[in-house]
Protein backbone atom coordinates (compact mmCIF):
# COMPACT_ATOMS: atom_id res chain seq x y z
CA UNK A 1 0.00 0.00 0.00
CA UNK A 2 1.43 3.45 -0.91
CA UNK A 3 -0.12 6.71 0.46
CA UNK A 4 0.63 10.37 -0.65
CA UNK A 5 0.61 13.25 2.57
CA UNK A 6 0.46 16.69 1.02
CA UNK A 7 1.29 18.67 4.73
CA UNK A 8 3.34 21.56 4.61
CA UNK A 9 3.96 21.62 8.07
CA UNK A 10 6.77 19.07 9.18
CA UNK A 11 6.02 17.79 12.63
CA UNK A 12 2.30 17.10 11.27
CA UNK A 13 3.87 15.06 8.08
CA UNK A 14 6.19 13.33 10.02
CA UNK A 15 3.74 12.58 12.52
CA UNK A 16 0.88 11.18 9.92
CA UNK A 17 3.62 9.63 7.66
CA UNK A 18 4.94 7.66 10.80
CA UNK A 19 1.79 6.61 11.75
CA UNK A 20 0.95 5.37 7.98
CA UNK A 21 4.51 3.49 7.99
CA UNK A 22 3.15 1.61 11.61
CA UNK A 23 0.95 0.30 9.51
CA UNK A 24 2.82 -1.34 6.43
CA UNK A 25 2.10 2.26 3.80
CA UNK A 26 4.70 3.21 1.77
CA UNK A 27 4.83 7.09 2.16
CA UNK A 28 5.63 9.93 0.09
CA UNK A 29 5.71 13.42 1.70
CA UNK A 30 4.98 16.99 -0.88
CA UNK A 31 5.37 20.33 1.30
CA UNK A 32 3.57 22.08 -1.50
CA UNK A 33 0.29 21.80 -3.65
CA UNK A 34 2.42 21.92 -7.16
CA UNK A 35 4.59 19.00 -5.94
CA UNK A 36 1.72 17.01 -4.43
CA UNK A 37 0.32 17.18 -7.46
CA UNK A 38 3.03 16.29 -9.64
CA UNK A 39 3.65 13.47 -7.11
CA UNK A 40 0.08 12.10 -7.85
CA UNK A 41 0.03 12.19 -11.34
CA UNK A 42 4.04 10.63 -11.27
CA UNK A 43 2.87 7.47 -9.11
CA UNK A 44 0.07 5.34 -8.33
CA UNK A 45 -1.05 6.13 -4.99
CA UNK A 46 -4.04 4.18 -2.50
CA UNK A 47 -4.97 7.16 -0.64
CA UNK A 48 -4.09 10.72 -0.55
CA UNK A 49 -3.90 12.65 2.22
CA UNK A 50 -3.99 16.60 1.47
CA UNK A 51 -4.16 19.38 3.41
CA UNK A 52 -6.31 22.68 2.21
CA UNK A 53 -4.17 25.41 3.18
CA UNK A 54 -0.18 24.20 1.65
CA UNK A 55 1.75 26.73 -0.35
CA UNK A 56 1.76 27.41 -4.23
CA UNK A 57 -1.47 25.69 -5.07
CA UNK A 58 -4.22 24.90 -2.35
CA UNK A 59 -5.47 21.57 -1.75
CA UNK A 60 -8.29 22.25 -2.71
CA UNK A 61 -7.49 23.08 -6.41
CA UNK A 62 -5.08 20.01 -6.45
CA UNK A 63 -8.10 17.96 -5.39
CA UNK A 64 -10.17 19.45 -8.11
CA UNK A 65 -7.71 19.29 -10.59
CA UNK A 66 -6.59 15.30 -9.39
CA UNK A 67 -10.57 14.14 -9.49
CA UNK A 68 -10.63 15.15 -13.38
CA UNK A 69 -8.06 12.70 -14.05
CA UNK A 70 -7.94 10.13 -11.36
CA UNK A 71 -11.60 9.34 -10.45
CA UNK A 72 -11.08 6.32 -8.26
CA UNK A 73 -7.93 7.35 -5.95
CA UNK A 74 -9.30 8.25 -2.45
CA UNK A 75 -8.57 11.73 -1.24
CA UNK A 76 -8.53 12.55 2.35
CA UNK A 77 -9.04 16.39 3.03
CA UNK A 78 -6.78 17.63 6.06
CA UNK A 79 -7.54 21.28 7.67
CA UNK A 80 -8.22 23.62 10.34
CA UNK A 81 -11.25 25.08 9.00
CA UNK A 82 -13.93 22.99 10.13
CA UNK A 83 -17.29 25.08 9.01
CA UNK A 84 -19.83 23.44 7.53
CA UNK A 85 -19.00 25.17 4.15
CA UNK A 86 -15.59 24.40 4.23
CA UNK A 87 -16.96 20.69 4.59
CA UNK A 88 -19.51 21.19 1.54
CA UNK A 89 -16.57 22.63 -0.63
CA UNK A 90 -13.96 20.22 -0.10
CA UNK A 91 -16.35 17.41 -1.21
CA UNK A 92 -17.78 19.27 -4.06
CA UNK A 93 -14.09 19.52 -5.13
CA UNK A 94 -13.84 15.68 -5.24
CA UNK A 95 -12.77 14.85 -1.71
CA UNK A 96 -14.02 11.32 -0.57
CA UNK A 97 -13.72 12.36 3.11
CA UNK A 98 -13.38 15.21 5.16
CA UNK A 99 -11.15 15.65 8.79
CA UNK A 100 -10.62 18.81 10.28
CA UNK A 101 -7.49 19.32 12.52
CA UNK A 102 -6.83 18.98 15.11
CA UNK A 103 -7.30 14.75 15.06
CA UNK A 104 -6.66 11.75 16.20
CA UNK A 105 -4.28 8.96 14.67
CA UNK A 106 -6.78 6.28 15.45
CA UNK A 107 -9.46 8.44 14.24
CA UNK A 108 -7.14 8.96 10.90
CA UNK A 109 -6.20 5.37 10.33
CA UNK A 110 -9.72 4.65 10.26
CA UNK A 111 -11.25 6.92 7.91
CA UNK A 112 -8.42 5.78 5.69
CA UNK A 113 -9.14 2.60 6.35
CA UNK A 114 -13.29 2.85 5.66
CA UNK A 115 -11.85 4.66 2.20
CA UNK A 116 -9.77 1.72 1.29
CA UNK A 117 -13.15 -0.85 2.07
CA UNK A 118 -14.99 1.56 0.03
CA UNK A 119 -12.65 1.66 -2.94
CA UNK A 120 -11.97 -1.99 -2.76
CA UNK A 121 -15.96 -2.72 -2.78
CA UNK A 122 -16.72 -0.80 -5.95
CA UNK A 123 -13.63 -2.34 -7.87
CA UNK A 124 -14.57 -5.18 -7.15
CA UNK A 125 -18.24 -4.83 -7.53
CA UNK A 126 -17.78 -2.35 -10.59
CA UNK A 127 -17.81 -4.59 -13.34
CA UNK A 128 -17.46 -2.13 -16.38
CA UNK A 129 -14.39 -0.33 -17.21
CA UNK A 130 -14.14 2.12 -20.04
CA UNK A 131 -10.90 3.63 -21.39
CA UNK A 132 -11.77 5.39 -25.03
CA UNK A 133 -13.60 3.03 -27.20
CA UNK A 134 -12.54 0.05 -25.09
CA UNK A 135 -14.79 -1.38 -22.52
CA UNK A 136 -14.43 -4.26 -20.58
CA UNK A 137 -17.14 -6.44 -18.72
CA UNK A 138 -15.79 -8.00 -15.61
CA UNK A 139 -19.18 -10.21 -14.78
CA UNK A 140 -19.12 -11.63 -18.65
CA UNK A 141 -15.53 -11.85 -18.67
CA UNK A 142 -15.26 -9.44 -22.05
CA UNK A 143 -13.40 -7.23 -23.26
CA UNK A 144 -14.19 -5.38 -26.93
CA UNK A 145 -12.71 -2.38 -28.98
CA UNK A 146 -14.63 -0.49 -31.05
CA UNK A 147 -17.29 -2.96 -30.58
CA UNK A 148 -14.82 -6.21 -31.66
CA UNK A 149 -14.56 -8.65 -29.15
CA UNK A 150 -10.70 -9.33 -28.43
CA UNK A 151 -9.69 -12.55 -26.81
CA UNK A 152 -7.02 -12.20 -23.81
CA UNK A 153 -5.79 -15.51 -22.05
CA UNK A 154 -6.58 -15.17 -18.40
CA UNK A 155 -3.13 -13.04 -17.67
CA UNK A 156 -3.81 -11.16 -20.49
CA UNK A 157 -6.96 -10.44 -19.04
CA UNK A 158 -5.86 -9.50 -15.59
CA UNK A 159 -3.00 -7.42 -16.31
CA UNK A 160 -5.22 -5.31 -18.51
CA UNK A 161 -7.81 -4.71 -15.95
CA UNK A 162 -5.20 -3.60 -13.40
CA UNK A 163 -4.13 -1.44 -16.19
CA UNK A 164 -7.90 -0.33 -16.58
CA UNK A 165 -8.66 0.15 -13.02
CA UNK A 166 -5.44 2.40 -12.74
CA UNK A 167 -6.79 4.69 -15.36
CA UNK A 168 -4.45 7.71 -15.93
CA UNK A 169 -1.64 7.02 -13.04
CA UNK A 170 1.46 5.01 -13.95
CA UNK A 171 1.94 2.05 -12.58
CA UNK A 172 5.40 0.48 -11.87
CA UNK A 173 6.57 -3.10 -13.09
CA UNK A 174 6.63 -4.13 -9.45
CA UNK A 175 3.18 -3.27 -8.98
CA UNK A 176 2.39 -5.15 -11.12
CA UNK A 177 4.48 -8.34 -10.20
CA UNK A 178 2.65 -7.94 -7.26
CA UNK A 179 -0.81 -7.31 -8.26
CA UNK A 180 -1.30 -9.31 -11.46
CA UNK A 181 1.31 -11.95 -10.27
CA UNK A 182 1.11 -11.86 -6.58
CA UNK A 183 4.14 -13.11 -6.30
CA UNK A 184 7.68 -12.35 -5.49
CA UNK A 185 9.94 -12.19 -9.31
CA UNK A 186 13.65 -11.61 -9.63
CA UNK A 187 13.64 -7.99 -10.14
CA UNK A 188 15.34 -7.95 -13.41
CA UNK A 189 12.67 -9.80 -14.98
CA UNK A 190 11.10 -8.78 -17.91
CA UNK A 191 7.77 -10.70 -17.65
CA UNK A 192 5.80 -7.29 -17.31
CA UNK A 193 7.27 -6.17 -21.12
CA UNK A 194 6.38 -9.54 -22.36
CA UNK A 195 2.35 -9.16 -21.52
CA UNK A 196 2.45 -5.57 -22.29
CA UNK A 197 3.77 -6.13 -25.47
CA UNK A 198 1.39 -8.98 -26.00
CA UNK A 199 -2.03 -7.07 -24.68
CA UNK A 200 -0.85 -4.20 -27.03
CA UNK A 201 -0.68 -6.25 -30.35
CA UNK A 202 -4.85 -7.29 -29.54
CA UNK A 203 -5.68 -3.73 -27.88
CA UNK A 204 -3.96 -1.32 -29.41
CA UNK A 205 -1.85 -2.08 -32.67
CA UNK A 206 -5.46 -3.24 -34.73
CA UNK A 207 -6.69 0.39 -33.89
CA UNK A 208 -4.31 2.31 -34.77
CA UNK A 209 -4.55 4.67 -31.47
CA UNK A 210 -2.89 3.71 -28.55
CA UNK A 211 -4.34 2.89 -25.13
CA UNK A 212 -1.35 1.82 -23.39
CA UNK A 213 1.86 4.31 -22.95
CA UNK A 214 4.89 3.34 -21.71
CA UNK A 215 6.68 6.16 -18.74
CA UNK A 216 10.08 5.43 -19.75
CA UNK A 217 12.12 4.56 -16.36
CA UNK A 218 8.97 4.22 -14.63
CA UNK A 219 6.58 2.21 -16.17
CA UNK A 220 3.39 2.03 -17.63
CA UNK A 221 -0.24 4.15 -18.09
CA UNK A 222 -3.73 3.43 -19.49
CA UNK A 223 -5.06 6.45 -20.54
CA UNK A 224 -8.01 7.81 -22.93
CA UNK A 225 -6.76 9.43 -26.33
CA UNK A 226 -6.24 12.85 -25.75
CA UNK A 227 -5.01 13.08 -22.63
Amino acid sequence: MRALVVEDEPKVASFIAKELQSHAFAVDVATNGVDGEQLARTHAYDVILLDWMVPRKSGLEVCRSLRKDMPHVPILMLTALDGVEDQVSSLQAGADDYLAKPFDLSVLMARIQALLRRVRGSRESGSHLVCGDLTLDHEARSVKRAGQEIRLTAREYSLLRFLLMRKGRVTTRMEILEQVWDTLFDTETNVVDVYINMIRKKVDKPFGEKLIHTVTGMGYIMKDPGT
